[in-house]
């Protein structure tokens, strides 16, 4: 058997300065957002917003943000290649769920009771 290529994931010093960039801006906005209360609605939903925003925009220019965005893409084009069913396929294939949901339900229940009645009648004798 031959080993599996190992995959080693290198970063470099940019990459996680960006990353720490990132995780310092959002710190920082809710640290301004709760700081800067006194200032007023507008400073302080401005400040928020304008901070997450950089924050975010940081962690996007990183190597993990482009593969998150690489990702994204993937996943719908991946979305566009399903063949979805027709509204006529949806309603039987619901109508199939529910019709079994009832029977197993049936079924479970009455399983319960004949446990029931053999364990507690026949066996133990405690009739109610």
């Amino acid at each position: 058997m031959a080993n599996p290529p190992q995959v080693e994931t290198v970063t470099s010093g940019a990459d996680k300065a960006k990353l720490a960039a990132a995780v310092l801006l959002l710190v920082g906005a809710l640290v301004a957002y709760y700081g800067l209360s006194k200032q007023g609605p507008w400073v302080q939903w401005g400040s928020l917003i304008v901070l997450l925003a950089a924050g975010v925009a940081a962690f996007f220019t990183s190597e993990h943000g482009k593969a998150l965005i690489a990702y994204g893409h993937d996943s719908w084009r991946e979305v566009r290649k399903v063949v979805w069913p027709s509204h006529k396929e949806a309603r039987q294939m619901t109508a199939y769920v529910f019709a079994f949901v009832v029977v197993m339900a049936l079924f479970l229940w009455l399983t319960d009771k004949t446990l029931e009645w053999v364990l507690y009648d026949l066996i133990l004798g405690w009739k109610r």
